[in-house]
């Protein structure tokens, strides 16, 4: 695999063709990349974190972390409880078996959810990969646990939905991993680690398996350089397989998060609640306590549909994409609480889809006056969209953003038709809402107006 690296990087050297654009392995030249289109039309996608985590399923999927790094006690209080005094972490690989695991039947739950591209946890910091990789030997999942190639399985299953792109998340390092730790100590002055895990598994998965989506993660503390970020994506960019549809993170070293890369990510659960000038990404969990499957999680941990609703709608209006997590069970189940909430968020976006696809920001992301109203917009369509995220009880709703012309100004609630307005003082409009009972309501968490001849 260190030939690989070796001739991918040399690859990066070269033009893409005759006349096309070439990327220096530096920030400046690959922060100049357009994002491809389709990531920013898509608005919404699904992670899933799964791993050998999914088995203790307690706390969270730094379990290992947390109970033999930190030393938490909580978790080590569970170890003692439950395991004798000489089980290792390891000892739960071959418990992760998969056994349920259905690929077509995750396909079909993803698609009802509306999501457009899913993102799947191909090696968390824990090491372990979910493809038989030549660098992780003994420790993925075809040598032990599954005996399954399940990066291969998702792919396959996802690629037979034309409406589902392929997203791998991928660790840069690993917690535990000998050759990490001797670079650490180093002051990661040498690069051990990268140059025989981290780059040859990243070459991999991408011939591979090719992904439209790499999510890198999981710097360690480590700087860009070291992890030689740059040189990998510009093989990536210029020569690798995916070349033309691929988006990347922002996480590729300890000085990228939020400066470097396709789009940024920033933080966990990141939620500016302004417009961005860069293209970025909320990524966050149905369960609040965890990314990972939880077996001791309580009802109240789970978000809401409700909740998920708004928090899509304010992501997108402020430029964002949302990249919702569920967490797989050991035994490869989707648990129903999380199918749920991905089929109401389907049921929603079936209605209301056309304000959030292939949408743009508006000059407004949220009413000044009207709380809990937040505007997209399709400038090609000339069409605004003022999404309620409250059923007002008085029987109408206050607009104060959008500039109207009467005679020309038409206001639509998708799902049920046009609806009579007024102007309102001193400034957008009064839209009369129709009367309706629960069961008539054309959705139940959120409504939009469709407004033409507007500004």
């Amino acid at each position: 695999m260190e030939g690989l690296t070796v001739v991918a990087l040399l690859l990066s050297t070269l033009l893409v063709e005759s006349g096309g654009t070439k990327y220096e392995p530096n920030w400046k030249s690959l922060d100049a990349r357009p994002l491809p289109e389709w990531f920013d039309q898509a608005k919404f996608g699904i992670f899933i974190h799964w791993g050998v985590f999914s088995v203790p399923s307690f706390g969270s999927e730094w379990f290992w972390w947390f109970w033999q790094g930190q030393k938490q006690g909580a978790y080590v209080d569970f170890m003692k409880r439950n395991y004798p005094p000489e089980f290792k972490y390891q000892d739960f690989a071959p418990q992760f078996t998969a056994e349920f695991f259905d690929a077509k039947e995750w396909t079909d739950i993803f698609a009802a959810s509306g999501a457009k591209y899913i993102v799947l946890t191909t090696k968390h910091h824990e090491g372990f990969t979910l493809w038989g990789s030549k660098n992780s030997w003994n420790w993925n999942a075809v040598d032990v646990g599954p005996k399954r190639d399940l990066v291969d399985e998702v792919a396959s299953a996802l690629r037979a939905n034309s409406d589902l792109r392929l997203g791998l998340y991928h660790s840069l390092f690993e917690w535990f991993n000998p050759l990490f730790k001797e670079d650490a100590a180093s002051g990661f002055k040498t690069n051990f680690f990268p140059v025989a895990k981290t780059l040859p598994e990243l070459y991999e998965l991408i011939v591979k398996y090719k992904p439209d989506v790499v999510w890198s993660d999981g710097d360690g503390n480590a700087p860009d350089t070291y992890w030689n970020s740059t040189g990998f994506l510009a093989w990536l960019y210029n020569d690798s397989p995916v070349r033309d549809t691929v988006v990347t993170n922002d996480r590729w070293g300890s000085n990228c998060l939020c400066a470097h890369g396709g789009y940024y990510t920033c933080t966990d659960r990141y939620q500016p609640g302004h417009l961005l000038k860069h293209k970025w990404e909320n990524c966050m969990t149905i369960d609040t306590k965890s990314w990972g499957y939880r077996r001791n999680a309580q009802l109240r941990d789970y978000l809401t549909i409700e909740q998920l609703v708004s928090t899509l709608v304010e992501t997108v209006s402020c430029g964002g994409n949302l990249l919702m997590n569920v967490g797989p069970t050991h035994d490869g189940r989707i648990a129903p609480i999380f199918e749920e909430r991905l089929r109401q968020m389907g049921q929603w976006l079936k209605v209301n889809g056309e304000a959030i696809y292939n949408t743009t920001a508006w000059r407004a992301q949220k009413d000044n006056v009207t709380k809990n109203v937040w505007y997209t917009a399709k400038p090609q369509e000339k069409a605004i969209f003022a999404i309620l995220l409250d059923w007002p009880n008085n029987g109408s709703v206050i607009l104060t953003e959008p500039v109207v012309t009467q005679g020309q100004t038409q206001v639509a609630l998708l799902g049920h038709g046009s609806l009579q307005w007024e102007p309102a003082k001193p400034s957008g409009l009064r839209v009369l809402l129709p009367p309706l009972s629960f069961r008539q309501m054309p959705c139940q968490w959120g409504w939009t107006l469709r407004l033409t001849g507007a500004t």
